[in-house]
């Protein structure tokens, strides 16, 4: 047999030269996979970022929504056996509306509170019979503007958002209720500086005022608390709703503020009824 024949030095150089441009080809191949699949990834990424910024641009810039069916004015009045006034919602970015006017004689009192506020809860205990027998005669109406003055008092739980928005819900869903739903929360108010009612609490007290279970899942599901910061807005940039309101009032700086017939009510502190009663007397008669 005839040996094999050998590779001469020149088909050996060749040999490698080849087996070294297909290694090269694949790691061409390679490093365009990884090019690609590094590109894509980025892009992928960059598309991931830009849906993060996105939704939070949205969110930030998230319409506060129409407002609760009876609270077109941003407040609900309630009138003899202590029926809400109904109107419709306020659709989202329009100005509130007052409710309609009083008939002669019958006394409008409008009346800003935060539900955490400890002087609201001091003039509902002094002058909230008062206006019981007021508004239960036919001789006043109450309309009450809930607002969230003081959020930054509640250890973070943001209680006078969510007392205002459970109002709202009942606003919305049970009106007639509303008015034993608010004095159920002066009944049972926190102090400033803690936690406030949690929201089981909240909707017990709705409950027991004669709210059903939509009131319940709106409370819940927070349904009116970007309005709440709308109206809160409103209510201290003095874009109210008011009848006859005197042109002086530039808008909310405390809580309680309380008007009669539009009118600003400079009550002194303590509280007196007597010198309440007596505003609203004279009020009646002009």
């Amino acid at each position: 047999m005839n040996a094999a024949k050998r590779p001469s030095r020149s088909e050996v150089r060749e040999q490698a030269r080849q087996k070294a441009r297909e290694i090269g080809q694949k790691s061409s191949t390679r490093s365009k996979r990884l090019r690609f699949f590094t590109q894509a990834g980025l892009a992928v990424a960059a598309l991931a970022v830009i849906a993060i910024l996105a939704a939070v641009i949205v969110e930030g810039t998230k319409p506060a929504g129409p407002g609760p069916i009876n609270m077109a004015s941003d407040g609900i009045k309630i009138g003899t056996d202590y029926k809400a006034v109904r109107t419709d919602a306020l659709p989202d970015g329009l100005d509130p509306v007052a409710t309609p006017t009083n008939p002669a004689g019958v006394v409008d009192i409008t009346i800003f509170v935060d539900y955490l506020c400890p002087v609201c809860g001091e003039f509902e205990k002094v002058n909230g019979q008062a206006i019981s027998d007021l508004v239960s005669t036919g001789a006043a109406t109450i309309e009450i503007h809930p607002i969230a003055f003081l959020d930054n008092r509640s250890q973070g739980t943001r209680y006078s958002t969510r007392a205002t928005n459970a109002a709202a819900c009942v606003a919305n869903y049970t009106p007639d209720a509303f008015y034993a739903f608010h004095n159920l929360l002066f009944a049972n108010q926190p102090a400033e500086n803690t936690p406030g009612l949690d929201d089981t609490t909240i909707i017990g007290l709705a409950t027991q005022a004669g709210a059903n279970e939509q009131v319940t899942e709106c409370i819940d599901n927070g349904d009116f608390v970007d309005w709440v910061a709308a109206k809160t807005e409103r209510a201290l940039s003095g874009a109210v709703a008011i009848n006859n309101v005197d042109p002086s009032f530039t808008g909310v700086s405390g809580t309680p503020t309380v008007l009669i017939n539009g009118v600003s009510f400079e009550y002194s502190y303590p509280f007196d009824s007597a010198e309440f009663l007596g505003a609203v007397q004279a009020a009646s008669s002009n």
